[in-house]
């Protein structure tokens, strides 16, 4: 499985590194990804920071 954030339309919540943070981190005012691909049995947190982010900004496929 591999993550993505959408950078122009991140907008800093943190809840993504909040969620999974073996996977994003906040970088300066954006969530970054940092481990592609998604460690395993990190698969479940990465699809609830996806499903949880407010403006549908990340992917896990």
């Amino acid at each position: 499985m591999k993550a993505t954030v959408d950078q122009d339309a991140c907008i800093s919540c943190g809840l993504c590194a909040s969620d999974c943070p073996e996977v994003f981190e906040m970088k300066g005012d954006k969530a970054a990804v940092i481990a592609n691909p998604v460690p395993a049995g990190k698969e479940e947190a990465c699809k609830t920071a996806a499903a949880n982010c407010p403006v549908s900004c990340i992917k896990c496929e």
